[in-house]
């Protein structure tokens, strides 16, 4: 069974409308597909859906999940009984403390079915100081580093896990987003991911996770843009979800229709590998086992 529930439409950073995935989806034989656009943030970008742009990007996924077996019939006319993709309503929220809004703001306010908890900003002391760790530009990350945090990258890398253990206890998210995405532009050059500091890091992580009861993202797409040489997260990681039998759910993190499932092979090897037998996804308010 197919399944993504990280997907980007161009109601964010996506590069088409909502319905070009579905039409993906069914070319591929999807069960599930999540929609989770980023949430609003208050300042200019590029990246998040505009403000006040949720209810249209909810009500244009709702409509596409009323009319998705007449577009999956359409689509297979050879095959009268086919079955679309389970259309689940999703949104990545940004977390930056004191900054962005309440995770319970827009549960409260829209009818998701999921949300994504996942940082791509870094706060330091100033809350109008952020390091951008994403993108497709290295130098922004290594600007970052300078000018918000003085060129001390494990006072910068301790900072975004941090915010993550404040997003996981404080708000809960269902899905934790590219976990260990901070690593993404490092590449060895700043710091290792076996120093001591940094495996204290990911270790408390992991606890307040397994204690929050979220699933972690097995995220794709690191390694099919290649921006990464591993999964979101890596290897050493992996091993530590799997000791604390942590659940996760892979995921392509779609830009684009035909990233839907990208690498997924790839990433079931790997969890194989290191020990996993299933993984987790979605139907509506409910997580179902899948066997790798």
């Amino acid at each position: 069974m197919l399944a993504n529930l990280h997907t980007h439409t161009c109601f964010s950073d996506g590069s088409s409308p909502p319905e070009d995935y579905l039409h993906e989806a069914i070319r591929q034989g999807f069960s599930t597909l999540g929609f989770t656009d980023h949430s609003p943030v208050p300042f200019k970008n590029s990246f998040a859906i505009k403000e006040g742009k949720v209810s249209d990007y909810c009500k244009t996924i709702l409509e596409l999940k009323a009319i998705s077996s007449s577009i999956c019939q359409s689509q297979n006319q050879e095959l009268p009984k086919n079955v679309p993709p389970e259309i689940l309503l999703g949104l990545e929220i940004d977390f930056i403390p004191g900054v962005t809004s309440p995770f319970t703001e827009y549960r409260k306010s829209f009818p998701l079915d999921y949300v994504i908890g996942s940082i791509h900003l870094v706060r330091a002391e100033d809350p109008s100081s952020l390091w951008f760790i994403d993108g497709p530009d290295i130098a922004i990350y290594d600007y970052g580093i300078q000018e918000v945090f003085q060129g001390d990258i494990r006072r910068a890398v301790s900072a975004y896990y941090r915010q993550v253990q404040e997003m996981v206890t404080d708000h809960h998210p269902d899905i934790v987003g590219h976990l260990d995405k901070v690593k993404m532009y490092n590449r060895g050059r700043y710091f290792s991911e076996e120093e001591k500091w940094y495996v204290n890091l990911i270790d408390e992580t992991l606890e307040l996770i397994r204690q929050a009861g979220c699933v972690v993202e097995v995220n794709t797409r690191g390694l099919y843009k290649k921006r990464s040489d591993t999964l979101f997260p890596g290897p050493a990681v992996l091993k530590k979800i799997h000791a604390k039998k942590i659940p996760v759910t892979i995921c392509s993190d779609a830009h684009k229709p035909q990233e839907l499932s990208l690498q997924f092979d790839e990433a079931r090897r790997q969890l194989k590998e290191t020990g996993f037998t299933k993984t987790m996804t979605r139907s509506q308010k409910k997580w179902i086992e899948l066997p790798i």
